[in-house]
């Protein structure tokens, strides 16, 4: 089984990705991909530019979860060893995506080729960790998007509220334990991507690869994962 600080650890650095991409890539949602083509609206309405790393944002996500699959249905790894995998492979993305940012040291043209490079390793990380949880933490709560965790909060809450819930509360409130930290490591790892993006510019990304390797580390591959 699953180490529950797996998801824990995952939640966060979903928080802090897309955060510290947001802030420091001229507004790219790495994790939240879809979150993109609202900024995409809102750069065509107001002659913004940075359109480019947005545009590519949907189909490097999509491409990398495409690949990943089929290697992994051709190789016919066991769900815990393709856990790993899925780590390791985010692990070196995110590590080019810090060494990238870090060498180019400035983004001052939104729809050059830093940005761009540095902002697709980042997509194409969080890709595979939307992948992995899909895939093999799908009894845990999403990683990425807080959207349908908060709803569940809420609804959980209702039913604890209320004696009419068709759920009884001792089956709800391990649930929403649940629910809450996810949102909690989320929140956490969003205050500090921008506490760390204001402090230390671009050397803010290098924690993301850090946390990638303690999840490598909490993981244990030769047990069946959730």
């Amino acid at each position: 089984m699953m180490k529950p600080n797996l998801p824990i650890i995952l939640s966060f650095n979903g928080g802090y990705v897309d955060t510290a991409g947001f802030l420091m890539l001229e507004g790219l949602f790495t994790a939240h991909v879809t979150g993109n083509f609202v900024m995409i609206g809102d750069a065509l309405a107001h002659g913004a530019s940075g359109v480019v790393a947005k545009l590519l944002a949907l189909p490097v996500f999509c491409l990398t979860i495409l690949i990943l699959q089929s290697i992994a249905l051709r190789v016919g790894a066991t769900s815990a060893r393709a856990v790993r995998a899925m780590l390791i492979a985010k692990f070196l993305l995110l590590t080019a995506a810090a060494i990238a940012a870090i060498g180019f040291g400035d983004f001052s043209n939104p729809d050059g080729f830093p940005l761009i490079s540095t902002g697709m390793l980042l997509v194409a990380g969080m890709a595979i960790q939307n992948a992995a949880h899909r895939l093999h933490l799908s009894s845990t709560p999403p990683t990425t998007l807080m959207t349908g965790t908060t709803t569940q909060v809420m609804l959980d809450l209702a039913s604890l509220l209320y004696d009419r819930s068709p759920e009884r509360p001792e089956s709800v409130k391990p649930r929403l334990v649940r629910l809450i930290v996810t949102v909690t490591a989320f929140a956490l790892g969003c205050a500090l991507a921008a506490l760390a993006t204001i402090q230390i510019g671009m050397w803010a990304f290098v924690l993301p690869p850090i946390l990638a390797l303690i999840g490598m580390a909490v993981h244990e591959p030769d047990q069946k994962s959730v």
